[in-house]
């Protein structure tokens, strides 16, 4: 089932950068990355299509498409069923690379795991059990509310309801969440096979088009 993304790409023949030429007489032949594959809306849009994953640890898109698909080479299947266009910073970190990231930004330990980032709610129900103040709001320290709770029928007021969010917190938090991915389904791989081959190829018509996979671009003049 091999199916490396890049070999689906069209290419593009690109003036040469020579700088030893007055003219350009040359073409380099490169990928058009303009050219980019999606899964089609009416599948992107249904959670059924996919299962729902956690990425665990240093695990890379690679390591999932080989855990879901027997194959590392679908890795961009993985990448397209999230819409993930940069990877480096998309995709959770390594814990390596997530440990210099922080002492980079903080500077030290104690800033890092002592210092607050900002405050949050905490969950404040009303005596009906209806949520007056949701959990994870972010506030000023010392946040206070009042309100009428009609369950107790009487004026209510909270103090202190925001706690501490520290650094580390904050940026784990981030990680976390880029953790929680879906993956296309394997039984739908033929139908987004089939949609790249009607996406990828050029149509006819135009000066720069040479065949279904390739274009070239015009001969100009760089230097006067």
């Amino acid at each position: 089932m091999s199916r490396p993304y890049f070999r689906q790409v069209p290419n593009f023949e690109y003036i040469s950068r020579n700088k030893d030429e007055q003219y350009i007489s040359n073409y380099d032949n490169v990928k058009n990355l303009f050219k980019r594959g999606k899964i089609r809306e009416d599948i992107f849009g249904n959670l059924s299509f996919f299962t729902k994953y956690q990425v665990v640890g240093d695990e890379r898109p690679d390591n999932v498409a080989y855990k879901f698909y027997n194959e590392s080479s679908l890795d961009w299947v993985v990448l397209l069923s999230n819409n993930i266009l940069n990877i480096q910073t998309e995709w959770p970190m390594t814990q390596i690379t997530f440990d210099k990231y922080l002492l980079e930004k903080y500077g030290d330990y104690n800033t890092l795991y002592n210092g607050v980032h900002h405050y949050e709610t905490e969950e404040i129900l009303n005596g009906n059990g209806l949520v007056i103040v949701p959990k994870g709001l972010e506030v000023d320290q010392g946040y206070s509310i009042t309100y009428y709770d009609s369950g107790l029928g009487q004026e209510v007021t909270k103090s202190n309801i925001a706690y501490e969010v520290t650094n580390y917190d904050y940026e784990n938090q981030i990680q976390e969440d880029k953790r929680n991915i879906y993956v296309l389904k394997p039984i739908y791989l033929n139908t987004l096979f089939n949609d790249l081959e009607n996406i990828m190829p050029y149509k006819k018509g135009g000066d720069q088009y040479v065949n279904s996979t390739l274009k070239k671009g015009d001969n100009i003049r760089l230097f006067e």
